[in-house]
């Protein structure tokens, strides 16, 4: 079951939720807002995007402090507190929790588990393990969102070679960006980078537009299709591109707490989100970590 596919736009037969937690079941005036009907693609101005700025630097400096502090023994629900206590602390509030009813501010996904991820303090981290953590900050009224991988300890080859790959093909999809170019230009980049290692793409879940909401117009998908609308790129576009790489099969399926998304096969998943905005003759990264 796809909880999230009336939320982004599709086609009969095709999913195209975002790989991130939805939709709040209500707005208030001290949490994220939720996008209410089709606003259709947002660009926006040069105080919004600033403001951006400063959303996406709270969401990359939690990350940041997440990669450094990840370690065998410590639960997802640590992780998890961290940056509630980090992303409050620098005056935002989470993007993620409450949303659609999740309860955390971070999806940690581990090993063969793609997205959704729920934290919790009986799932500990051990040496070896595959993590994904994507998380959100709501800051004056707009969105950042990324999401790494996390290699801890001393990780098989194959885990960690998935990663890289996962990493360099947001990084060739990102390259592609840029006002006039489409967003088939990001799908093959990434499509075409994931095929050559022998990997595969998800399809179940895309990047998105961000901003006033966590998930806006358009789907950025990052396989080749023709179901979903391929606009071209404007300056001022915000979008979260994060593709999803699976060891095996691209195929997924939900568990029973219709959170938790898995690989069909057992195999490995990882990903890796950066939130940016679309310029003349590129893209500027607001989650870059590098600062």
């Amino acid at each position: 079951m796809n909880l999230f596919a009336d939320l982004l736009a599709g086609t009969p037969g095709r999913a195209a939720a975002s790989a991130a937690p939805k939709a709040q079941s209500a707005t208030t005036s001290a949490g994220p807002r939720i996008q209410k009907g089709r606003r259709g693609v947002e660009i926006k101005s040069a105080r919004e995007i600033e403001v951006m700025r400063k959303a996406s630097r709270i969401v990359a400096t939690v990350l940041r402090e997440i990669m450094e502090m990840a370690a065998p023994g410590l639960s997802t629900a640590d992780l998890d507190r961290h940056a509630e206590e980090r992303i409050r602390a620098m005056g935002a509030t989470p993007s993620f929790k409450g949303y659609h009813g999740f309860p955390a501010s971070i999806c940690s996904s581990i090993n063969n588990q793609v997205v959704h991820g729920i934290p919790s303090a009986k799932q500990v981290i051990k040496a070896g393990d595959l993590v994904k953590i994507d998380t959100g900050a709501y800051f004056e009224g707009y969105h950042g969102d990324s999401c790494v991988s996390i290699c801890v300890g001393e990780c098989s080859e194959d885990a960690t070679r998935l990663s890289r790959v996962a990493q360099e093909s947001l990084m060739q999809g990102l390259s592609k960006i840029k006002a006039g170019n489409t967003l088939l230009d990001i799908a093959g980049a990434v499509q075409d980078h994931v095929e050559a290692h022998g990997y595969s793409v998800v399809e179940d879940y895309t990047g998105h537009g961000v901003g006033r909401n966590l998930h806006e117009e358009p789907s950025v998908f990052n396989f080749r299709t023709d179901d979903l609308p391929n606009l071209k790129l404007r300056a001022g576009m915000t979008l979260a591109v994060e593709p999803i790489l699976n060891a095996g099969s691209k195929e997924c399926r939900t568990l029973r707490d219709r959170w938790t998304v898995v690989t069909v096969d057992g195999a490995l998943s990882a990903q890796w989100e950066h939130t940016i905005v679309v310029t003349s003759d590129g893209c500027e990264i607001l989650t870059d970590r590098d600062f």
